[in-house]
C-alpha cells in the first residue's frame, strides 16, 4: 500500500512537481560540489581538472537507491550522497565536500530550487493576470451592482471589478519581484557561520576565504549570500518566501469567495463541463467547485508560514534539527499550493460565463437606491444642504424597504418625486435612467491600470 499526495498526484502541474523531486534535489547537490571544487581550485587548493571533469560527468546520473542503502546505515542523508557521488567519481572521491558542512550543501540547493520554483509561481501570475485584464477589457463598459458590506452600493462594471482582483495580484507580483531582485543563498560559511574550515584550508588568508563565497554564491546564480549566518541562513527567510506565497492564497480565495457569491446570484458563473455532475442527490446543482477548491487550499497555504515563523523562534544559538523534519513538508507544499491555486483561477477566469440579462435585471431593480448619490450631489451643486438632503432621503428609502417587505416594489423615486420633498431634490432627478451614468470612471480605469500593469509586466526578466 502507498500514499498519494494529492497535491502531487490531483492539483499541482508537472512542472513544480519536478522541481520539488528527488532527481533535482540530488542534481543541485551535485552542482553545488562541482561549484565548490571549482571555486577552491580557482583560489589555489590541488584540485585538479580531472577530478572536476570526472564529478560534472555523473551530476545528472544519481545513483539514489545506492545513497538510500548507505542512508539506512549511517542515518545521514548528505553522508549517504557524498559516499554514492564517491562510488561513481573515484578520483574525485577525496575532495568532495572539501571543507563543507551539511547545511551549506542543503540550503544552497533549496535556494536554487527555490528560485525555480518562484519563478514559475511568477510566470503563473502573469498569466492570470495577463487572463484578468483580458476578461476586463471585453466587459469594461458592462454596468453591474457594486457591494459594499454585500449590500447594493454605487455601480461599478463587470470589467473594473476584475481589474481589481487583477491589481491584487499585480500586489503579488510586486512583492515576489522585489524579493527575486535581492534573493540571497547561504554561501560557504562552514560548520557553525565562521567559516574556519576554510580559512584553515586557504592557511589563513581571509580575502581568498571572502572570494570563495562570492564566488560560489555567483556561479549558483545570486548576487550575493547572506552576510552572516549560523549552521543555516536564518529560518526567518522560510516565512517571508512562504508569507509572499501566502498572500497569492489570499488574493486568489478573495476572488473565489466574490465569484462564488456572483454565481449564487445567478450574475457571473464559473466554467461547468456539459457532463458534469454538480450533485449526487440533486442532479439541478451548478456548484462552483473550482472556486470552492480555491478556498480549500488556500486556507492551508495561508497557515504555513506561521509554522515557518515558528521555526526560526525555537532555533537555539548557531542551529537546532528540530526545523528540519516539517521543511521537508511546508516549503514544498506551499508552493505545490500556489501552483495549483494559480493554474485553477486561470482555468476560472479564461471559462467565466457572464450573464448578462440577470446582471441588468439586478441593476434596475435597484436603480433607485444607487442613484441617490448622484441626485444628492447634484442637488449640492444647485445650492441643497447636503446633511438635510441626506436625512430626507434615508427616511424615504428605509420607508420603501419597510414596504418592500410586503411585497411592494422599491418605489424610492416615486416617493423623491413627492410634493413634501425639497423642490431642490426634487429637480435633480433627472436622466437616471441610462445606468452607464452611475459608474463613475469605471471604463476609463480599466484602461489606465491594465496599461500600467501590462507595462511594468514587459520590463522584467529575472533571468537575465
Amino acid at each position: 500500500m502507498s500514499f498519494n499526495h494529492p497535491l502531487v498526484d490531483r492539483y499541482a502541474s508537472r512542472e513544480m512537481v519536478n522541481i520539488f523531486s528527488e532527481e533535482f534535489k540530488y542534481r543541485s547537490w551535485r552542482k553545488f560540489w562541482v561549484i565548490l571544487a571549482e571555486s577552491q581550485k580557482e583560489l589555489g587548493l590541488p584540485i585538479t581538472d580531472e577530478q572536476i571533469e570526472e564529478m560534472k560527468k555523473y551530476v545528472e546520473e544519481v545513483n539514489i537507491d545506492l545513497a538510500k542503502e548507505i542512508e539506512k546505515e549511517i542515518n545521514h542523508d548528505v553522508m549517504a550522497h557524498i559516499e554514492a557521488f564517491g562510488e561513481q567519481a573515484k578520483i574525485a572521491k577525496p575532495i568532495i565536500h572539501l571543507g563543507a558542512t551539511s547545511s551549506e550543501v542543503t540550503d544552497n540547493s533549496e535556494m536554487c530550487v527555490i528560485f525555480e520554483a518562484l519563478l514559475l509561481v511568477r510566470s503563473r501570475l502573469i498569466d492570470v493576470i495577463n487572463s484578468l485584464l483580458d476578461f476586463a477589457y471585453r466587459y469594461k463598459d458592462l454596468p453591474c451592482l457594486s457591494y459594499t458590506h454585500l449590500q447594493p452600493a454605487q455601480p461599478t462594471t463587470v470589467g473594473r471589478r476584475a481589474v481589481l482582483w487583477a491589481y491584487d495580484l499585480f500586489l503579488d507580483l510586486e512583492e515576489i519581484d522585489s524579493f527575486l531582485s535581492k534573493i540571497k543563498t547561504r554561501g560557504v560559511k562552514g560548520t557553525t557561520g565562521t567559516q574556519a574550515s576554510y580559512l584553515e584550508l586557504f592557511d589563513y588568508d581571509h580575502e581568498k576565504v571572502i572570494k570563495l563565497d562570492e564566488i560560489v554564491s555567483r556561479k549558483l546564480g545570486f548576487k550575493e549570500s547572506f552576510w552572516i549566518t549560523g549552521q543555516t541562513y536564518s529560518r526567518k527567510y522560510d516565512y517571508i518566501i512562504l508569507s509572499k506565497l501566502a498572500t497569492i492564497g489570499s488574493s486568489s480565495s478573495k476572488f473565489a469567495n466574490d465569484i462564488r457569491y456572483l454565481q449564487s446570484v445567478g450574475e457571473i458563473e464559473e466554467p461547468f463541463g456539459k457532463k458534469q455532475v454538480g450533485s449526487s442527490a440533486m442532479p439541478y446543482k451548478r456548484n462552483p467547485i473550482l472556486s470552492e477548491r480555491i478556498n480549500s487550499l488556500a486556507r492551508y497555504l495561508i497557515s504555513l508560514p506561521l509554522v515557518a515563523l515558528q521555526n526560526h523562534s525555537t532555533q537555539f544559538l548557531e542551529r537546532t534539527l528540530d526545523d528540519s523534519a516539517n521543511r521537508r513538508i511546508i516549503i514544498p507544499e506551499a508552493f505545490l499550493c500556489t501552483d495549483a491555486i494559480l493554474l485553477l483561477y486561470k482555468k476560472i477566469v479564461d471559462g467565466l460565463v457572464v450573464n448578462e440579462n440577470v446582471i441588468h435585471r439586478r441593476m434596475k431593480e435597484m436603480l433607485p437606491f444607487y442613484a441617490v448619490e448622484n441626485i444628492l450631489m447634484r442637488a449640492v451643486k444647485n445650492g441643497g444642504d447636503r446633511q438635510s438632503l441626506h436625512k430626507v432621503i434615508r427616511d424615504r428609502a428605509m420607508m420603501v424597504f419597510e414596504r418592500s417587505k410586503d411585497g411592494q416594489s422599491l418605489n424610492l423615486l416615486e416617493e423623491l418625486q413627492k410634493q413634501d420633498v425639497p423642490e431642490i431634490l426634487r429637480n435633480s432627478i433627472k436622466d437616471i435612467k441610462d445606468m452607464k451614468f452611475f459608474v463613475g470612471r469605471s471604463v476609463e480605469q480599466v484602461v489606465e491600470v491594465s496599461k500600467k500593469i501590462k507595462d511594468y509586466i514587459s520590463k522584467f526578466d529575472f533571468r537575465k
